[in-house]
């Protein structure tokens, strides 16, 4: 039987970094995954995120965005064209290209680092002495036990179900199927407005799909601060022509040979509408299928999720869980340095994760970040706060890109003046809001980021001036 001193379960962006962190530091490692790729006849690492998720959306909304710039923007610029073609298979072989190599990027760098990749689903067995056990079943009738001193299970999540329907991935769809129509549909229908949900709809109305999203929460984006989420509503719903429904209640899901039908109330009214194709995307819940915590007595919650404390640590002795399957955002940078942490814990380091510091990043256009405390959080933890805004419609490089829309939005301790949170609207914010949590991570004040000497003309000179708005003294608003 192969011993390890650590064996990752699953090869997302937490469990392979988590491996590679682990090797780096001198242990003997091994990652279990039982990825495929897509067309299910080879493994593929990476996970969700690279595979069904982060990587191939972002593909998606780039090559949509060129496709709508082309048609809604080029005029401006003088540039005119007498046809327009769009080929949405020729699209989607760009995304599957793009998967692929970052997938195989993955195999050279666990061969670079010297860690060891078992394809199959891994499971617990038992404890052997100081080690734990370990079956692994390729799906394929053949089985492979090996054990290890340090277990990490990054196993992820998948979509959460909607009962009233089952996803087929023909007309009824989850991530994987949005990201895979190779014909655009007349009429979309997404239920759920947040992040899949947003980029989706936003991916297929851009070139050319009729988009209409049914939210159940009456506030849109609840988690982001509102002030950006209402400048966000606007845009999408009056600019772009996306179809959002908030406070809605799904009667009924009914599957036609082309078609799905979806009953839903909305504001008292009952309605009845016929979508060509319709994504659920309700959010995610924890992939612990197939991982038997119960042969070993690894707790998990109500909710599904791994018990662990604020280190990553789980019931069990030198069981370890991160990522998706245990508490806090669902979001893969968070997955992989917790991975990194949790490496580091096992031969002694101290290294902490603030979850304060996270940013999150919706890729619609325009972009939507944020780190820190929003400010209805701070209203209702009762922190004295100072509020600094500033917009994109004066600054010299988003008019030259064309994209002059959005704000930046600076929180500060009223006392101290420390930063508490950054939230934004506009374009490349996902590049921005990087800024924002180095200033939450080194316990800046607003003055710093205003006494920070920023590039003329950038992007970032509104993070700056919404800094100096903070003060009162702003310079160029």
């Amino acid at each position: 039987m192969s011993q390890f001193d650590v064996a990752v379960i699953g090869a997302g962006p937490g469990g392979y970094v988590a491996a590679i962190r682990a090797a780096q530091l001198g242990l003997r490692t091994v990652c279990i995954d039982a990825g495929t790729n897509k067309a299910g006849d080879a493994p593929a690492l990476g996970g969700t995120c690279l595979n069904v998720g982060c990587i191939p959306s972002k593909a998606l909304l780039q090559s949509s965005e060129h496709v709508h710039t082309i048609l809604h923007d080029f005029a401006e610029h003088g540039i005119s064209l007498s046809e327009v073609r769009f080929d949405a298979e020729k699209m989607i072989e760009r995304k599957d290209a793009i998967v692929t190599k970052l997938t195989g990027g993955i195999k050279y760098l666990f061969q670079k680092n010297k860690v060891e990749s078992i394809f199959g689903r891994a499971s617990f067995a038992g404890k052997h002495g100081d080690n734990w056990q370990l079956l692994i079943d390729n799906g394929k009738g053949e089985h492979r036990s090996i054990e290890a001193t340090h277990v990490i299970v990054a196993t992820g999540s998948v979509p959460r179900p909607l009962p009233l329907t089952e996803i087929d991935n023909i007309n009824v769809l989850d991530n994987e199927g949005a990201l895979n129509l190779t014909r655009v549909p007349g009429k979309l229908g997404v239920i759920g407005s947040g992040v899949i949900g947003l980029e989706m709809g936003s991916v297929w109305k851009r070139v050319g799909a009729d988009v209409t999203i049914l939210e159940a929460a009456p506030t849109f984006l609840a988690a982001a601060d509102q002030q950006i989420a209402k400048e966000a509503f606007k845009y999408f719903t009056k600019e772009q022509g996306l179809n959002i429904e908030l406070g809605v209640k799904i009667a009924a899901v009914n599957k036609g040979a082309n078609s799905v039908s979806v009953q839903y109330e909305h504001n008292g009214e009952s309605k009845t509408v016929v979508f060509d194709k319709l994504i659920v995307a309700i959010g995610r819940i924890p992939n612990t299928q197939g991982l038997n915590p119960e042969a070993v007595g690894l707790a998990v919650d109500e909710r599904g999720f791994i018990t662990v404390d604020d280190e990553c640590r789980t019931n069990l002795p030198n069981v370890w869980a991160i990522g998706d399957v245990v508490r806090g955002p669902m979001l893969a940078h968070k997955a992989s340095d917790e991975g990194v942490a949790v490496a580091e814990r096992i031969v002694g380091q101290k290294p902490h994760l603030d979850f304060n510091c996270i940013p999150w990043v919706i890729y619609t256009d325009p972009e939507i970040a944020w780190a820190g405390k929003t400010e209805e959080q701070l209203k209702a933890e009762g922190i004295a706060y100072k509020k600094g805004t500033s917009g994109f419609g004066a600054n010299g490089r988003a008019l030259g890109l064309g994209k002059a829309k959005g704000t930046v939005k600076v929180l500060t301790c009223a006392e101290t003046d420390r930063v508490l949170g950054v939230h934004m609207i506009g374009p490349m914010v996902s590049e921005l809001v990087a800024e924002a949590v180095m200033a939450l991570e080194f316990k800046a004040s607003g003055e710093d980021i205003a006494r920070i000497v920023h590039a003329h003309p950038t992007l970032s000179e509104v993070l700056h001036e919404a800094a100096l708005a903070a003060d009162k003294r702003a310079l160029h608003g």
